[in-house]
């Protein structure tokens, strides 16, 4: 008899797949009925669970998910234009991409972009007013002085050709339970006996930006970085982090210091001149911070670079 557990980890299997495919297709058409084929479910089952289990519709997810994508580009890729993303992800014109993006950020694609010029640069943007410089990010530049410093109190920093990193893993949203799913996941690989390779290690890959995605919908791949053999099934998918070069921090950092981590090594990647590639940024952990006598991480934070 299939439990109801089974059950449900066969439901997050096949979204997962689902997921996957709509975050790497996000400038062609998503409908109900292609996604709810590639699940093999019935349109109505597919979207009932895609909610249960996400949080939230289909519809509303895609949505959030190109505007998310379009707000990256705002971000980094200065020379795109707003007309250029509105047809890109889908919308009819400028003025409903406005009226959309507006209702996630409160302000219009151009202010957006505006207020969210290259805050990294070494040189502090300047305005003049009455033939007089103004200081406009004098306050952000100090901000960033301080982050360059715990960079230096708190981290190794190296340049690294990875290799390519085959893993076992659960998805989880949001920044609350993670510690849960990481306790699963290692539950199940001892059961598996895959936890006698002293090369393997727990990871978690970041499928979304905290800058421009709600804390509680940002999507994670709670991993088992291992190349031992194993079954995908229920909850468990199969995946690979491509090989790259990175900027890899080595921390020895409390748990409550990971955010200030990941925001000083971004601010050291572009004091420095590199640039982020398309792949997504990654945690790799030496131990568990609750058998730390100082109840410390031991981990290694990587952003894949050009």
């Amino acid at each position: 008899m299939v439990s109801k557990n089974d059950i449900e980890k066969d439901y997050i299997s096949r979204i997962n797949l689902a997921l996957k495919y709509i975050d790497n297709n996000l400038d062609f058409e998503l409908s109900l009925e292609s996604l709810s084929k590639m699940a093999l479910y019935s349109p109505f089952h597919f979207h009932r669970i895609f909610k249960a289990l996400v949080g939230e519709t289909l519809h509303a997810y895609i949505i959030r998910k190109r505007i998310e994508k379009t707000a990256s580009v705002l971000l980094h890729k200065r020379h795109i234009s707003i007309t250029e993303l509105s047809l890109q992800y889908g919308f009819n014109s400028n003025a409903s991409f406005t009226r959309a993006f507006k209702r996630f950020y409160g302000i219009s694609p151009s202010e957006f972009r505006k207020e969210n010029p290259d805050k990294f640069s070494k040189i502090s943007t300047v305005e003049s007013k009455n033939g007089q410089e103004i200081q406009v990010f004098e306050k952000y530049i100090c901000n960033i002085n301080n982050h360059l410093n715990w960079i230096k109190m708190h981290a190794n920093i190296e340049i690294k050709e990875v290799p390519e990193l085959k893993f076992a893993s659960m998805t989880h949203f949001g920044v609350h339970g993670v510690e849960n799913v990481f306790d699963r996941l290692l539950k199940w690989a001892k059961s598996k006996d895959l936890m006698k390779n002293p090369g393997t290690k727990m990871a978690r890959i970041f499928h979304d930006s905290f800058k421009i995605t709600d804390p509680n919908k940002v999507r994670m791949s709670i991993c088992l970085l291992t190349n031992e053999p194993f079954i995908v099934k229920g909850e468990i998918n199969a995946g690979i982090i491509k090989k790259s070069k990175s900027i890899v921090g080595h921390f020895e950092i409390a748990p409550d210091d990971f955010e200030k981590s990941w925001s000083s090594l971004f601010i050291w990647m572009n004091e420095n001149g590199y640039k982020k590639a398309e792949e997504h940024p990654f945690e790799i952990y030496h131990n568990d911070f609750r058998e730390n006598p100082e109840k410390k991480c031991i981990v290694d934070l990587h952003i894949p670079i050009e």
